[in-house]
């Protein structure tokens, strides 16, 4: 294909950029979350909301935090939107229907970003800017804040303290994200991304008729969107939209900042723990499913089946032209492999094969290289479960970076894996034996329409926010369900974390002997690259089988 080589150089710049940033932006992190100095600007949030920032707190209080500030939250940002025309900037866009409201304020508020509404018609900039905007900062830091939990899980001993929620919050919004986000926001503007607090421009088309383009403070908005693997766009045609997304220049730097804290977060984790190659053995894995995803999804879209696209030599259909087939596929494993949801191209007009790629990433756990924070801990506790397999294979006590792990970590550890499962399934089952809601919804049959229809669920449970399209998601029991789905596959997870990082940080350090598994083999990288395909293999299959594996065949 022409684009072959353009999409071949923006895939070698961005990996390029993420192999320069990738030491120094780790070790930053790791200063970040280990520093006992707090900033002024910090010490004057904590005195306003009366923490103690020198505090150590168990895994449940840290637990009551995530839980208690999200609540207030989803409860914020919902009275925001019910209240829009109270707002300034609203442009008489009027109050959010309360389902939709809803379902809004618990996808922003989850990392999920997930939209069922056109942002342009729906919401004024207050509500983007003070709502949404704010939420991406503040659900990004409490991914990071689970994930250096974790962390820290493994390298204390003999505690049952964690940290304080309520500083690594802080930490990683002021120090990490806002700098971050200013700076490339003005890149984004620099290159042609749009920020205006303008409702609209007015224009005559060719035909005579009036019509308005609309406005927005697009940059400011898609810069966090991208560096929080939010996924939200301020545009209903999110990241394909040439006021969000203007030009392959812009097109590879969101990119990057889908994958580049999720990246360094590898090295954040090797220097915490006192060895980076541990952290180099999850990158390793991490990257080899990416590259592994984006050869499929690429060599899928540029070898189609169908008989339209085999007429026009590719499949350009849902396909921005500006980027063509190689940044699509670029873009899609990105954002679907780090639960951001920003989209390019649709899905939904990927072929069979390609579009089995976004929704398997998915299904992986998003730990390739996933999102921010979730994807490092989605990973750890994979590598505990690998861990536990390797040890009944060899019949030792399963041990990971000196702690044994019991029944209470694999139990933990298995909830945390099954939980986003036993959403995705439900959930989908659950839409399939409603007869009257799925067909006043979906548009498609046969296995495409399954692929819509788990597509949807299998963003929600995993906080991914993507839609496959073809499902009109505006009813109540889709707004309800979905929200359900986003809420139970961000905090039960959680909750199993934190509840293994206190039961890891409890235990005292076990010295390494002849029969302990190197974890910074290939061998054990191996290991946990099969966990992560087997355990979604063995979850997923039949629904696979009967979906885009069928559509891929047919």
């Amino acid at each position: 294909m022409t684009d072959f080589w353009p999409g071949l150089a923006q895939a070698g710049l961005i990996l390029g950029a993420l192999v320069l940033v990738h030491r120094p932006l780790g070790d930053y992190l790791a200063r970040v979350y280990s520093s006992e100095r707090h900033s002024r600007i910090e010490r004057l949030a904590y005195r306003l909301f009366r923490v103690d920032p020198e505090s150590q707190q168990r895994w449940t209080t840290y637990a009551l935090g995530v839980l208690g500030f999200s609540f207030v939250s989803i409860v914020l940002l919902y009275l925001m939107q019910r209240l829009q025309p109270l707002l300034p900037f609203d442009f008489g866009r009027g109050a959010v229907d309360p389902g939709m409201a809803f379902n809004t304020a618990v996808s922003f508020v989850t990392n999920t970003n997930w939209q069922s509404y056109s942002g342009e018609e729906v919401l004024g900039h207050s509500v983007q800017m003070a709502g949404l905007t704010v939420q991406n900062f503040l659900s990004a830091s409490v991914g990071m804040a689970i994930a250096i939990a974790l962390i820290r899980g493994f390298v204390r001993a003999g505690t049952d303290r964690l940290g304080n929620f309520w500083v690594d919050l802080t930490r990683g919004t002021v120090r990490v994200l806002l700098p971050m986000a200013f700076v490339f926001a003005i890149l984004l503007i620099a290159f042609g991304v749009v920020q205006s607090l303008s409702a609209g421009v007015a224009v005559q088309g060719p035909d005579g008729a009036r019509n308005t383009i609309a406005l927005a403070p697009a940059a400011s908005q898609e810069v966090i969107k991208e560096l929080g693997t939010n996924g939200g766009g301020i545009f209903n045609a999110n990241s394909s939209h040439p006021f969000e997304n203007p030009n392959g220049w812009t097109n590879a730097i969101e990119i990057f900042l889908l994958l580049v804290i999720p990246v360094s977060l590898t090295r954040t984790f090797g220097t915490l723990v006192g060895n980076r190659r541990q952290g180099y053995v999850l990158l390793s894995v991490m990257g080899a499913i990416w590259a592994v995803m984006l050869s499929i999804a690429w060599w899928a879209e540029t070898h189609p089946n169908g008989p339209a696209a085999l007429l026009a030599g590719a499949n350009m259909e849902g396909k921005e032209v500006r980027f063509g087939l190689g940044a699509s596929a670029l873009f899609a494993t990105s954002t679907t492999g780090t639960s951001t949801g920003a989209v390019n191209s649709m899905h939904d007009s990927f072929t069979g094969l390609g579009g089995f790629v976004p929704l398997l990433n998915m299904l992986f756990g998003e730990v390739a290289p996933g999102g921010v924070g979730a994807g490092m801990y989605g990973i750890l506790v994979l590598a505990v479960i690998a861990m536990f397999l390797a040890g009944l294979m060899v019949g030792r006590t399963p041990e990971y970076l000196g702690k044994k792990l019991g029944r209470r970590e694999v139990t933990c550890a298995a909830i945390a894996i099954l939980a986003m499962p036993t959403v995705v399934l439900l959930g989908t089952g659950a839409a399939l034996l409603m007869p009257g809601e799925l067909s006043a919804a979906l548009t498609n049959n046969g296995s495409h329409g399954l692929s819509e229809v788990l597509y949807a669920y299998t963003s929600a449970g995993n906080n991914n926010g993507s839609a496959f399209a073809g499902l009109t998601v505006t009813s109540d029991w889709y707004q309800s369900s979905l929200g359900v789905a986003m809420l139970l596959g961000r905090f039960v997870p959680i909750l199993a974390v934190l509840c293994l990082a206190g039961s890891l940080a409890a235990r005292r350090k076990v010295p390494v002997t002849a029969g302990t598994l190197p974890t910074t083999s290939p061998l054990f990288g191996s290991v946990l690259a099969g966990t992560v395909v087997g355990v979604a293999a063995l979850t997923f299959i039949p629904a696979l089988a009967l979906g885009p594996l069928a559509e891929a065949l047919a």
